[in-house]
This record gives C-alpha cells, structure tokens and sequence, in this order.
C-alpha cells in the first residue's frame, strides 16, 4: 500500500539517501551543462547492487531535484542549467537585477513545491484507473500504443517529423543486434560474438547522453558565463498572501504541466512556454513580462515541476516514457529485470507505490533544501567545468565497464557519444531514439504474438477498437504536421 511505501521512505537509512539524491540532482540542475537525464545514467551503474525499490526512489530524488535546480542559474546568470528553465530566465534574471534575487528565487521555489504536490495528486488519482484499463490490453493493442508512443515522441519532439521519425528508428535498429527472440538465429551481429546478446542499454545511454553533452560542452568550453549576480535570504521566504496572490496563477499553471507532461515527447520545456503564454494572455499587466514579472516566474516554474508527475503517468500506466529522464527510469526498471507498464502494477505493486511515495517526498525534500540553502547553490555556480568535466567521464567509462566488465561496452559507449553529438549537431532530437531503443523490442515481441496467435493474419487487428483508435492516433500524429504546413500556405490570388 502508498502508506507502508511513505513509512519505508521515512526510515532513517532511506530518508538519509533521498536527501542525498535531491542535493545532488540540485547540485547538478544548477551546474550548466549537465542535465538531469545525464546524471541519471551516470548514477545508474551504482544502483546494481541496490534492491529495486532502493533504486527508482534514488533515481526519483535525482529527477525531482534536477528539475528544480535549473532556477538558480536561471534566476542568477541567465542560463538555464536544465532546458526547462528557459522562460525563468526572461523574467528571473531581470527581477534578480533589479535587486530581488530572493524575492526571484523564493517565488520560484514555492511554485516549485506547489505544481509538484499538485502533479503528486493527478499520479495518484489518474495512474491506478489507467492502468487497470490496460492490463486487459492484449498483443495487438500493445503494438499499437507503441507504435503511437513513437510516432507522438517522433512528432512532437523539437524539430522534423521526418528527423524525429530517423531518431526513433535508429533507436529500433539499435536494439536488433542479438539473438532473434523467434527463430534464436544470430542477426546484425555482423560476425562480432560480443553482439550475441545485443548492445546493452546501460553503455548506449551512457553515450548518448553523458558523452555525447562532455564534447558539445567541450567545444563550447570558452563560453563560460561570468557576471554573477550575488543573493542574499531575504526575500526566499515568502508570505501566506504571496501563496493568495499568486494562487491561481500556480494552479492554472500546474495543470497544464500535468497535462502537457502526459503526452510523451513534450516535455517541461513546451509546458513552461504553454504556462508562461496563458499567464501572459490573462495578466491584468503583460507589458511587465520580460521585465521581471512575479507571474511569470510563477507560471513558468510551477509547470516545470508539475511535468515530473504528469510524465509518470503514462510511464507507470502503459510503459510510455514521457521525456528524456523518464526514457531512462523506464531502461532502469528494465536492468532491475521489472516489466514496464500496466503488469507493473500486477507483478510488483511496491514498486509503483515506492516510485509515488518518492515523488511527494522528494519535492518537500526539495523546498526545504531550495530555501536553507540557496546561498551555498549559488555558490556551486562557480565551479568551473573543466574539474567537473574529466571527473564524468571517469564515471562514465567506470560505470560502461562494470555492465559486463568488458572493454567492449566502453568502445560502444564512445562510439554512441560520436553519435549523440553528431545527431545534436544536425538538430536531431535524441527522446524518440531512446524511445525506440526502450520500445523497439516491446513492439516486436508483441506483434509475432499476435501474428503467431492469429496464423499470420494482420489484418485480424481491424477487429480490435482499441488497437484501432491508437493506430488512429497515430495516423493523425503523422498527417497532422504535413497539414498544418498546408493550411499555413497563402491562398492563391
């Protein structure tokens, strides 16, 4: 039950690691050039001799953490040390300059506690009837909210549909080498017997993000911001009338970062502009936004952080990673050798319960911390990169190496760095490739069940609405982009 999942996490020894979590995913939001989904690949090698409950509660404590982190920067240099925090920045850094740092940084941290408490809710009430829903789901209708889930992810995600599409593609290819799960023959093995059981996940994403972000921010290593502002605490408490004032502000806006967090491939970032567009839409005083306007903080921070329940949703409920940090929870769960989706709730209900209860801690853990000890983050800003930088890439060659304690796995893990800058380089989203690569699988494996069950016949899928509304969908995913460009186009004179 949620209750013994809150009276476990309230032990000591428990109590005691999510606090380091939430530090260290503060400590890392705050740092530019380091994102959260990083940080949690690179803790991931340490969680294996963890038990599985032990191991998503860390790897939460870091994603709630990290999010909130990237205010600091935001608010204090203009820069935003997660995506996220980029609308902060048009109105925190001005408010800061003006001499209201803590006034800047307390609004933030209470929109912050505010949209995750509420996003707590909507994980609790929406998760439980969707997943009951879906653990009826047969082959078919698995296939085709995968299907949807990649082609959602594909279409939504920053930039192409067509470079989306690619990415998640290659992510499928990725996961093919190995064994053939039907006939057990050798595939895209190429002769290499290191291939025999696939490219491990842990080394591919170690890549991907970890090494892939060292050389983009090795190439950019002179472009270290300077002109700091200086905080102070006054001003980071802030009042009940504050919470009156800006009460429907943070509500609105936790709502739409619950729902926009829902759709996989959006994100906090497109919640945060969402937020922050409604908030200017209907404030009695628009002309002050990017000047330094409390309602936009507000708005643009209580999104954020009601993204990190609303991206759990799916995930828990029908194994839909809904960003880049959930994308790596989900390959988490899968090392730990826990099946993703609605049999999560079947199989291992600690879990889910676990994942919940640490997702309401976490954020309280995180406004205590945020507000006693936002001076000393401030002060983490000026750690330069070139001491963070070699001490990453130490850990990640470490923690490539101990997946099977094989050379092979690092040479695998820098040649997906290669691939991960190249990708970034030519503005090709990296979500929907470790989408596919998580996802690619689950698709297969449930598609020759269903062939294998129907004699080869695919067409039995017509017979099934369910599986037929979210191929639907994703038909309309599709077609959707090509025909907004359409109706875009002027009409002929």
């Amino acid at each position: 039950m949620l209750v013994d999942a809150f009276v476990h996490l309230l032990s000591p020894s428990m109590l005691l690691m999510m606090c380091g979590g939430v530090l260290l995913g503060i400590a890392i939001g705050v740092l530019p050039g380091i994102n959260t989904g990083a940080l949690m690949v690179l803790v991931l090698p340490f969680t294996f001799s963890m038990n599985s409950v032990d191991a998503v509660v860390l790897l939460i404590s870091l994603f709630v953490g990290g999010v909130s982190g990237g205010l600091v920067t935001a608010t204090l240099m203009r820069i935003p040390g997660e995506p996220n925090a980029v609308m902060t920045c048009m109105d925190g850094y001005p408010l800061a300059k003006a001499g209201f740092a803590g006034r800047a940084l307390g609004l933030g941290n209470a929109s912050s506690i505010v949209g995750g408490a509420l996003s707590w809710v909507a994980l609790v009430v929406l998760t439980p009837p969707l997943a009951r829903v879906a653990v009826v789901f047969g082959p078919w209708e698995i296939f085709a909210v995968v299907c949807m889930a990649l082609v959602l992810i594909a279409s939504l995600s920053r930039g192409s549909l067509l470079k989306g599409l690619i990415s998640a593609l290659l992510g499928m290819l990725v996961a093919m080498p190995g064994l053939d799960p039907s006939s057990g023959a050798n595939r895209l093995t190429f002769g290499w017997i290191e291939l025999t059981g696939g490219l491990d996940l842990l080394p591919v994403i170690l890549g991907i993000f970890a090494i892939s972000q060292l050389m983009s921010d090795t190439v950019n290593i002179e472009e270290e911001n300077a002109g700091r502002l200086k905080v102070t605490m006054k001003g980071v408490l802030i009042s009940v009338r504050d919470y009156i004032t800006h009460g429907w502000n943070m509500i609105r806006s936790a709502l739409i970062g619950i729902g926009i967090g829902i759709l996989p491939g959006v994100g906090a970032t497109i919640a945060s502009v969402v937020s922050y567009t409604t908030a200017k839409n209907v404030s009695r005083h628009p002309e002050q936004f990017g000047q330094g306007s409390e309602e936009a903080i507000v708005a643009a921070e209580s999104a954020n952080n009601a993204t990190t329940g609303g991206t759990l949703i799916p995930l828990l409920a029908l194994g839909i990673p809904g960003g880049l940090a959930d994308a790596v929870l989900l390959g988490a769960l899968m090392i730990h050798n826990l099946a993703p989706g609605p049999m999560l709730y079947v199989h291992n209900p600690e879990i889910v319960n676990a994942i919940m209860a640490a997702h309401l801690v976490a954020h309280v853990l995180m406004f205590i911390f945020m507000t006693a000890g936002v001076i000393l983050f401030a002060q983490l800003m000026k750690i330069s990169r070139v001491w963070i930088f070699p001490i990453v890439l130490v850990i990640c060659i470490i923690g490539a190496y101990t997946v099977n304690g094989r050379m092979f796995d690092v040479w695998v893990m820098l040649a997906f760095g290669v691939v991960g800058y190249a990708l970034e380089y030519c503005k090709v989203p990296i979500a929907p490739l470790v989408v596919g690569l998580v996802l690619g699988p689950l698709a297969e494996q449930h598609l020759r069940t269903g062939l294998m069950a129907s004699g080869g016949e695919i067409g039995v899928i017509l017979d099934r609405p369910i599986a037929m509304t979210f191929l639907a969908v994703t038909l309309l995913a599709l077609l959707w982009p090509l025909a907004r460009k359409q109706l875009r186009r002027p009409l002929p004179a």
